[in-house]
């Protein structure tokens, strides 16, 4: 009986850590497909773009599935989901805290007359993505007082980064919304400087109640799991290439060397 019940907790192991790499595989097949066009995909690249999301998005859900049981996963994505959601539907409604931005039929349908439907999947990938890509990153100091602190910091940022990769490709690119102008001199390629700092305290926001979720209750040590790495640049590689086709090269450009710097750090703090 012993030994049937390690076989099947060793199996259960082996898909739970098989399942989110097959995951981010066929994304990262789905972008490169999507991004050179050599497989003459039966579909228009606003449904490519949404492929590409859900495979992100079940992708970045698997990844935690080897770490934390499945209510805490649900619980997590849905908290984001919520708060990411509220503060969109809020923001089209008023302007705050993001910035005035008008959507265009090539969005899709929206919920609520105000939400588009996409956005509560954007919000889960991008703060668990993001929040996966940290903690390979801050992986060496993942034992001091202070880690949960930096962890939300440095989710934060790279949360904010691919943002910064996410909006010339939808204003500029695929022509989902655009953004009036605001008091604010700064821009970056047409969205406002709102924009990012509404991102910053919304995702704040949304880890402070999400985190007691991602919380191990018998922290181990384990093997580090590269699938967010791979989800988070996969989504910066369509928006890169995005970009470049319409000329954008400061946009590429930006979104590149972020991406040159992340991985690095990332790979350097998974082998510690």
């Amino acid at each position: 009986m012993n030994g049937e019940t390690k076989t099947t907790k060793k199996n259960s192991d082996g898909t739970s850590k098989a399942f989110p790499t097959i995951a981010s595989v066929l994304l990262f097949v789905a972008t490169v497909m999507a991004i050179t066009g050599r497989a003459r995909l039966p579909w228009t690249d606003g449904v490519s773009d949404t492929i590409i999301l859900i495979l992100a998005f079940v992708a970045t859900l698997a990844s935690l599935g080897g770490q934390l049981p499945a209510q805490n996963i649900l619980l997590a994505a849905i908290v984001i989901a919520f708060i990411g959601s509220a503060i969109e539907t809020l923001n089209t409604f008023t302007g705050i805290p993001f910035g005035p931005v008008l959507y265009k039929p090539e969005s899709g349908p929206r919920m609520f007359n105000g939400l588009l439907w996409f956005f509560p999947f954007w919000w889960v990938t991008a703060v668990l993505a993001s929040r996966g890509v940290a903690r390979l990153i801050l992986r060496p100091w993942r034992k001091i007082r202070a880690y949960g602190f930096w962890l939300m910091g440095v989710t934060t940022l790279l949360a904010i980064l691919l943002e910064l990769g996410l909006q010339p490709f939808a204003t500029r690119v695929q022509h989902y919304w655009i953004w009036s102008p605001t008091r604010l001199a700064i821009d970056w390629d047409g969205t406002p400087l709102s924009d990012f700092l509404g991102w910053l305290v919304a995702t704040l926001l949304a880890l402070a109640f999400a985190t007691p979720a991602l919380m191990k209750r018998k922290p181990a040590k384990s093997s580090p799991d590269y699938s967010p790495l791979v989800i988070w640049v996969a989504l910066n590689a369509l928006f890169i290439a995005g970009t470049f086709s319409q000329h954008l090269f400061a946009a590429a450009a930006v979104s590149t060397a972020v991406c040159l710097i992340v991985i690095p750090f990332a790979i350097r703090g998974a082998m510690w």
